[in-house]
């Protein structure tokens, strides 16, 4: 006896169609093409007064480079260098930034995720570097390996997030002279996302470059960016030998820099906005200058960390109005120059993720999106003045950079005559909930929150009264148990193995950690 087969629904049904459209999606979304006008608060003169006072500071006050490859290099520039200062005439700054690509391509090891960088086109990246987490019990404690692979699987799956960044958390249970090792075998097993890279000294920048060139190809890297570094300067007016080191390593092998200047306004820049700008620009333009001087047409980013100091207390402050300004300036002059620019994102000062987390995170992701910021660093999780990463913050600030990218496309005009002919369907004193334009659309002609609750008191109690700290870990837990992790060249990936053993037995540890990988 042959079985009969269950009817099938009609395929390609409204109910089926339907179905399709609310099944969540874990594709990257492209670098975001932002369309909306940018804020410039500067008129012309502005701009080129602050272009002046930088250009005063570099050759008058002039910028320590504690390197000697440096100051030898820039001898061999054609610089003035008397000890450890660098006196950089303006034109010889000028010549040498002029250099630098103002767009460029991220190659990702899923080609399919590569992102475009300047002009109008912004990538979102992920926090880095915090001594802490809060976990998915919300428990604040030390960082191991484990969680930094559990940061690295949810930016995987998160569609605005378009990298995973490098120590999203640190891991403490490994000895600090071989995370670096670690950090960058976490990023490039757990995702196929572009990644940052450790610049924590010249050497461990070079285990990271070498590590790029067994994933990507050595001879691809040369005129691929694969990897990006970031070089914090000690402000004001300093560059040392661990950032330049690492600098070098980057930028000889035809990988982006940050170029970072790290502000305390009021502590470590004068207590002025646009005197802060114009000290922050001076120190960000001689390093922009420095990677030319190395290789000439590398990739470089004007980069900047921007924070302003209570003076009631000396702890830095996140979301502040002042913040916002620099940022839009910091725009203003990076388009000037016509290098691409790095910000800071969705900041929080806050001990736990809550309202105060919430306000500061808004007003930095604002600021940057209409300052034009090209890699939004720091863009999910940071909590604490970046002393903890929050599983919970992690998974909704991404979800507020997907909105934040949404609004930065500006108005879709391309259903605006089929849209408005439902006007004359529906006629006075009607509604549009069961048009056909409406089912079409409903989806994706609003941002529909997964994370924020937006329904009747009554339904939300009867759904177990969660608050967003909760429903976020909920949907945390959901992504961790959908992930699959992205297929790794069995053979590329023995060699990535081996030259984490290989540099293990080489770097003494710290301490007397157990070593099992």
């Amino acid at each position: 006896m042959v079985a009969q087969e269950a009817p099938r629904a009609r395929a390609g049904g409204r109910a089926a169609r339907r179905a399709l459209r609310m099944a969540p999606s874990f594709d990257m979304l492209p670098a975001l093409a932002g369309t909306l006008p940018l804020c410039e608060v500067m008129d012309a003169s502005g701009a080129e007064r602050i272009d002046a006072a930088s250009m005063h500071i570099l050759e008058d006050v002039g910028v320590l480079f504690r390197d000697p490859v440096a100051l030898s290099d820039w001898k061999g520039a054609g610089a003035k260098v008397e000890g450890e200062m660098v006196h950089l005439d303006r034109g010889l700054v000028r010549e040498l930034i002029a250099t630098i690509p103002s767009e460029f391509t991220y190659h990702a090891r899923d080609s399919g995720k590569n992102v475009r960088l300047g002009g109008r086109s912004s990538v979102f990246v992920p926090m880095s570097g915090a001594p802490y987490l809060r976990d998915l019990d919300d428990v604040r404690r030390s960082p191991t390996l484990e969680d930094l692979a559990m940061f690295h699987k949810l930016s995987h799956m998160l569609p605005a997030m378009h990298s995973t960044s490098h120590h999203i958390v640190e891991p403490m249970d490994h000895p600090v002279s071989h995370r670096h090792l670690r950090i960058t075998y976490s990023s490039m097993k757990h995702s196929d996302k572009m990644f940052m890279g450790m610049t924590t000294s010249p050497k461990n920048a070079e285990d990271v470059m070498e590590m790029c060139a067994i994933l990507f190809g050595e001879a691809f890297m040369e005129t691929h960016p694969v990897c990006t570094g970031n070089c914090n300067g000690n402000s004001p007016l300093v560059w040392d030998e661990t950032m330049l080191g690492a600098m070098r390593a980057f930028a000889r092998r035809n990988q982006p820099v940050l170029c970072s200047p790290f502000v305390l306004g009021g502590a470590n820049t004068p207590a002025s906005v646009p005197a802060a700008v114009a000290q922050l620009n001076a120190e960000a333009l001689s390093a922009l200058a420095y990677t030319q001087v190395v290789r000439k047409g590398a990739p470089a980013i004007y980069g900047h960390y921007l924070s302003t100091v209570s003076m009631k207390s000396g702890a830095p402050m996140a979301g502040t109005p002042e913040i916002s300004l620099m940022n839009f300036m910091i725009g203003q002059m990076a388009r000037h120059y016509g290098v691409p620019w790095r910000s800071s994102n969705t900041l929080g000062g806050a001990k736990v993720f809550d309202a105060q987390a919430g306000y500061e995170s808004a007003a930095t992701l604002a600021a940057v999106i209409h300052a034009g910021a090209h890699y939004i660093w720091h863009s999910a999780g940071w909590n604490e003045a970046g002393m903890h990463c929050s599983a919970a913050k992690f998974v909704v600030d991404a979800e507020q950079c997907a909105m934040a990218y949404r609004m930065a496309q500006g108005p879709g005009w391309h259903d605006f005559d089929q849209a408005v002919s439902a006007v004359s369907d529906i006629g006075p004193g009607g509604h549009y909930l069961g048009h056909p334009h409406t089912q079409e659309n409903f989806q994706t002609a609003f941002f529909l929150p997964e994370l924020f609750d937006n329904n009747s008191v009554e339904q939300w109690i009867a759904e177990g009264s969660m608050g967003t700290t909760e429903r976020a870990l909920k949907h945390a837990r959901k992504l961790l148990a959908d992930y699959e992790a992205p297929g790794l060249d069995p053979g590329v990936d023995e060699a990535l193995r081996d030259y984490i053993a290989r540099r293990e037995r080489e770097i003494p540890a710290a301490d007397e950690l157990n070593q099992t990988f």
